[in-house]
């Protein structure tokens, strides 16, 4: 493929307005010294400062610069795919608005992809400078991911990553998947996944702009892209073998009560007093259930767009 540029950045920003110029400032001496030919987008995710009144005056004095302006705040994985459909770069490298992640990664990162040929590189922020009520969590989920995706790698959530532009054309981020992006790489067929040591700066300007819902978003995130992954375009494969199976357990029971009844005579109780009754019932009703459920996935799977609509007030 003939792409148009070597490096597309792509950077959400909300509330960002004190970091932004020192920003570009040390992005693009980093590009200049390497030679890149680069773009920069600007995602403003409904920021409520002045953040696009300043992505409109460096977009005055560096044509590189593009932006995009959601109406409202849709959270970070929402402009990431904004930021992702409109890279044109052989590399697509995100990072955060703070300056929390630091741009002199950018060349070692595009030479993974470049040279090494790795489909995704993901930031390890070895040495963190967040609170431990980030740290702690931050390692639950990451051990938790990387046992249910078998990705091993050490910072899912790690803002500093680069991919190549196919796989950014292949997955869709939506909800809060932001933080499990390796994994829907690697579910579209992306499995050459690296990672790489980068230096994580302390926060200089504002505050984090996550709050402890993350704490419960982060874990359910973790599950739907597991089975998005695992069983998004074959959903009965899951339910129905559920359901199959209890099914088949019921039906155990009630030959079991049964073949008790007409031949064994161990119980001189009746049918609907005894405590295999009620699991038999529990059972077949939990199978057929299931297989419904598993069918109508299958249906709504095959008869709709799972495309997110977000409303975009400005583009430059």
């Amino acid at each position: 493929m003939d792409y148009k540029l070597d490096i597309s950045i792509v950077i959400p920003l909300y509330n960002e307005e004190e970091s932004l110029f020192e920003l570009h400032t040390w992005i693009q001496n980093v590009v200049h010294e390497n030679n890149f030919k680069y773009e920069i987008i600007f995602i403003d995710d409904g920021s409520k400062d002045n953040s696009w009144e300043i992505v409109e005056k460096l977009k005055d004095v560096n044509p590189a610069i593009h932006g995009i302006k959601f109406q409202r705040n849709y959270g970070k994985s929402a402009a990431l795919q904004k930021g992702f459909e409109a890279a044109i770069g052989k590399v697509v490298i995100t990072m955060d608005a703070d300056l929390q992640d630091s741009p002199d990664e950018i060349p070692d990162l595009y030479k993974m992809i470049t040279k090494d040929d790795f489909d995704v590189v993901s930031g390890w922020k070895k040495r963190r400078h967040d609170p431990i009520s980030k740290t702690i969590p931050t390692k639950l989920y990451n051990w938790a991911a990387r046992k249910l995706t078998g990705i091993y790698l050490h910072d899912f959530n790690c803002g500093l990553k680069a991919y190549k532009y196919e796989v950014v054309k292949s997955i869709e981020v939506y909800g809060d998947m932001h933080r499990y992006i390796p994994p829907l790489a690697k579910y579209a067929g992306f499995n050459k996944i690296g990672e790489k040591v980068v230096e994580h700066q302390a926060r200089k300007y504002g505050v984090t702009k996550f709050g402890f819902n993350r704490f419960v978003n982060g874990p359910l995130d973790l599950l739907s892209v597991v089975f998005m992954g695992k069983f998004g375009k074959k959903p009965m494969h899951l339910f129905g073998a559920i359901g199959m199976l209890l099914f088949f357990i019921g039906f155990v029971f009630a030959f079991y009560m049964i073949f008790d009844k007409l031949f064994w005579h161990t119980s001189a109780k009746h049918l609907v007093e005894r405590t295999e009754f009620f699991l038999t019932l529990v059972c077949m009703i939990l199978g057929v259930q299931f297989f419904l459920a598993g069918f109508l996935a299958e249906l709504v799977g095959r008869n709709s767009s799972t495309r997110n609509t977000y409303l975009v007030e400005k583009v430059i």
